[in-house]
């Protein structure tokens, strides 16, 4: 019995060192009040080794509704309020055939009722609304679930995974996300 105990410990300590191993922290910054009334964050994470920031504007529902009043199908979204969402990494992420290069982007989805698109732009510096296709790194398919609970104020964040993470997108009963990994 003694040797299985210890059979345990080992392996609990042994779990707990892997996810310790994936590297990541977080850490959430308030930016500013937003000038339209929605909080602006900066959320950095480390992971895999590289240093992760997005920075957004965090609208809340207000009893609008996805998909119509509030991110409407089919009309490109800048992924928060105010100014555009960006993501800045010091390494290389890889969203499925995307490869981001270290730096600073802009990010935008594409919503629709079965699926969302990322879009990763170019652009930096603008006004959210301000969004030329033309200047698209590229696009990659998110999958959509449902977050553990409502989410009544628009969330961005990143779920480790060993060599990188999932980035999720949260807002009222939708949960996009996409997988990517750390390049070198």
């Amino acid at each position: 019995m003694a040797k299985t105990g210890k059979l345990k410990a080992a392996t609990v300590a042994m779990a707990v060192m892997a996810l310790a191993g994936l590297g990541a922290m977080q850490k959430t910054t308030d930016v500013h009040p937003g000038t339209g009334g929605s909080p602006h964050a900066r959320t950095e994470w480390t992971i895999a080794g590289a240093n992760i920031s997005i920075e957004y504007g965090r609208p809340l529902l207000k009893g609008r509704t996805i998909g119509e009043n509030l991110v409407p199908y089919g009309q490109v979204w800048r992924a928060g309020a105010d100014e555009a969402t960006t993501l800045k990494s010091d390494k290389p992420l890889v969203f499925g055939h995307l490869t981001v290069p270290a730096g600073t982007h802009t990010l935008y989805v594409l919503p629709a009722a079965d699926k969302w698109v990322l879009i990763v732009n170019k652009q930096t510096g603008q006004w959210g609304t301000v969004y030329q296709e033309g200047q698209d790194l590229g696009r990659v398919d998110m999958s959509l679930g449902k977050p553990a609970g409502s989410a009544e104020q628009h969330t961005i964040a990143i779920a480790p995974l060993a060599g990188g993470g999932v980035l999720q997108i949260s807002f009222g009963s939708v949960q996009a996300s996409v997988p990517f990994t750390v390049g070198k």
